[in-house]
């Protein structure tokens, strides 16, 4: 399973007449700044519903939501009293039998669970899930078919005995797989029916970060998420040289997906042999993208021949000033030290010049000098003096 609620992972069916009614839960220990448990309602993979433990409310996060809840209330009171009682504390309790189970100590730790169905709306077939992760990695599953668990590590057998002794959990496994969560899936796809059976054709883009890097063919916009996106080369699809992204979410419901084409080995003359195909479930047009020059966008900009001429020229000369300015520098330092006072009072000698009056005087005064920078000194380190 490897699902992380907090990033709401998008499974989609290959089927292009299924919907899906899925509920996302977590329970967590260790973790600050997190509530203990959260729990997601989706429905054709669209975020319709959202608890926690810390805000003890169920939040919906569509207005034909909004309209259920006011029209079935009890439906409200249902969600509310499960996700702030019930399953929480069914999570709490389950997540410490584990760690008892798994010999763990205190730490970080997650419990995971995905249940809900798909349902064909024109054949009818109705196939319920139920699958369990720990800690980020697959734990039990329910298989519908024979009626028990299936335990995909050793570390979970235990678990699967005693899940699979309890006739209850069976019995209400069965009723919400079979019937309960099928007819709320047709509950909420009669309320949006004008949102969730819409179709919005997205904008496709062409995009390249450099020359050399890989094509990038970009579509965003688009509702519902079953579509494809692939290239083509002469009309053919091409599984070689390509990379195929994953559909996400945009923050307004619709959803986005890229795929990307090398073209290190394709020479310029033979760009217009490709083209990038968009195609929407429930729409018989495509939407084509033919590769050329002109048509990619991209954030890269060639150096003008001015720009590299004007570096050619004006690097060398800045050199050359700062070497000038450098030895003129040089020059003048010299002849500052050359002509100071200083300098010539050093390059004679006492005896040289002056009587020995000027000479005991010039020693006094020289003396006076020296005490001052410690006397201020002093004066700072006791500014009340």
């Amino acid at each position: 399973m490897r699902m992380l609620f907090l990033l709401l992972f998008f499974c989609h069916s290959s089927s292009t007449v299924k919907h899906s009614l899925k509920f996302f839960l977590t329970g967590s220990t260790g973790l600050q700044n997190v509530p203990e448990f959260m729990a997601a309602v989706m429905v054709d993979d669209v975020l319709v519903g959202y608890c926690d433990t810390n805000r003890k409310i169920v939040e919906p996060k569509q207005d034909w939501v909004k309209k259920l809840f006011e029209a079935e209330p009890q439906h409200l009171e249902m969600y509310t009293q499960q996700c702030v009682e019930e399953t929480s504390v069914y999570f709490k309790i389950t997540m410490d039998d584990l760690k008892q189970q798994y010999n763990q100590s205190e730490g970080v730790h997650i419990l995971q669970r995905m249940n809900g169905c798909e349902w064909d709306d024109e054949t009818g077939e109705v196939i319920g899930f139920n699958q369990y992760g720990y800690d980020g990695e697959d734990f039990m599953s329910y298989d519908l078919k024979t009626e028990t668990w299936i335990a995909p590590k050793q570390q979970a057998v235990i678990t699967k005995e005693r899940w699979d002794a309890d006739k209850y959990r069976i019995t209400k496994n069965e009723k919400y797989l079979k019937v309960i969560f099928p007819e709320w899936l047709r509950k909420y796809l009669a309320y949006g029916r004008s949102f969730l059976l819409r179709t919005e054709l997205p904008s496709v883009s062409l995009l390249q970060k450099t020359p050399s890097s890989p094509v990038s063919c970009l579509a965003t916009g688009f509702y519902p998420h079953r579509a494809s996106l692939v290239w083509r080369k002469d009309g053919e699809e091409l599984h070689e040289e390509v990379d195929h992204g994953e559909i996400l979410p945009n923050h307004d419901g619709t959803f986005q997906m890229s795929v990307d084409l090398n073209l290190s080995s394709v020479k310029p003359e033979d760009w217009t042999r490709y083209d990038c195909v968009f195609q929407l479930f429930g729409v018989k047009e495509e939407i084509i993208t033919k590769l050329e020059k002109n048509r990619i966008r991209t954030n890269w900009e060639e150096p003008s021949k001015d720009i590299s001429l004007i570096t050619v020229i004006v690097v060398p000369l800045v050199v050359v000033v700062l070497m000038i300015a450098a030895i003129g520098f040089t020059a003048y330092k010299k002849k500052k030290v050359n002509h100071s006072p200083t300098s010539q009072l050093n390059t004679s000698s006492p005896g040289e010049h002056g009587s020995e009056e000027e000479k005991e005087r010039m020693k006094e005064e020289g003396a006076g000098t020296s005490t001052e920078p410690h006397t201020a000194a002093v004066n700072r380190l006791n500014p009340e003096t």
